[in-house]
């Protein structure tokens, strides 16, 4: 455990540069006392690592120190070959393949990794069907302009050139980040019924901060419509799985009760029938009503089966 632990420090230094004993604890889930100790283990060793104190300092390596321990464990192949970002292994195996990268490559390469981004609550389902998925995720990472047919819940398709600033997965679907003559937008990609990459670079930002675009996103979204709030009662677990699709207004209190907004009834419904049996709803009894409506839907197509 402390061997892989020593060659993760070793990794995260040689791809990110300078970094604080405080912010290797995070990445690490250790506290910064184990830092401390593994950094100066690796200093025993004989891994030029250094530590500058003061503003601005860190722990870093020795400029142009290069190592060639970047194999990847079998736990690690997998984790990257099945796609798991949310385990332990994946997040190893990509320190490893980003210190592999060569330093000429490994700046354009961390520009291109930050366009992607997948919440907590990524992955909770089976994916939707995305046909094109694909060459947004190429025009994305390329940073090239699109043609696409979309068609936006409860319209009609109609014909966009986009800019695409980032691909962001949440709960089930996947959304495009873009600007659109120069306005941010963002389309469930599930509705796009075509998409041509074209030769032109897209106009965007050199720099983007995914998880808060898609914030300010739903937020806007949210704020041209009326919210629903629900009351529940529910423990640890049940909390986090809800705080990820609703907003809490009410932290829940000594006895797990608290409330939450979600966008629409069919969202908050769709959220709390996925958090059973975690989740107790004490109101409103329109929600409550939905619910019981559906267990007995399910209850009877199971006894009929």
């Amino acid at each position: 455990m402390r061997a892989d632990r020593l060659l993760s420090v070793l990794m995260l230094l040689r791809h990110r540069g300078t970094m604080t004993a405080a912010q290797l604890a995070v990445e690490l889930e250790v506290s910064t006392r184990t830092v401390l100790r593994d950094v100066e283990a690796l200093s025993t060793a004989g891994v030029p690592v250094y530590t500058d104190r003061g503003r601005g300092g860190g722990i870093s390596l020795l400029p142009g120190y290069r190592t060639d321990l970047t194999g990847l464990t079998l736990d690690e192949a997998k984790a990257l070959l099945a796609g798991a970002p949310s385990s332990a292994a994946f997040a190893s195996a990509m320190r490893k393949v980003a210190a592999a990268v060569p330093e000429a490559h490994r700046r354009e390469a961390a520009a291109a990794a930050q366009r992607i981004h997948v919440r907590p609550d990524g992955f909770a389902r089976a994916p939707e069907p995305d046909p094109f998925l694909g060459d947004l995720q190429r025009a994305v990472i390329d940073g090239l302009r699109v043609r696409a047919d979309y068609r936006p819940r409860g319209g009609r398709a109609a014909e966009r050139v986009l800019d695409p600033v980032g691909l962001v997965h949440a709960g089930q679907a996947w959304y495009l980040m873009a600007l659109r003559d120069g306005e941010r937008r963002t389309y469930r990609t599930s509705r796009f019924s075509s998409v041509t990459v074209l030769s032109e670079p897209a106009q965007r930002p050199d720099e983007v901060d995914l998880p808060a675009e898609f914030e300010a996103s739903r937020a806007s979204f949210r704020s041209g419509h009326a919210g629903t709030t629900v009351t529940v009662r529910a423990d640890e677990y049940g909390w986090a799985k809800l705080s990820a699709f609703g907003t809490v207004v009410t932290p829940p209190g000594p006895d797990g009760a608290g409330a939450l907004e979600f966008g629409d009834v069919g969202r908050a419904i769709w959220t709390l029938w996925g958090a059973l049996p975690f989740v107790t709803v004490l109101g409103p009894p329109e929600i409550r009503a939905a619910l019981a409506t559906r267990l007995a839907e399910v209850t009877e197509a199971l006894s009929a089966g």
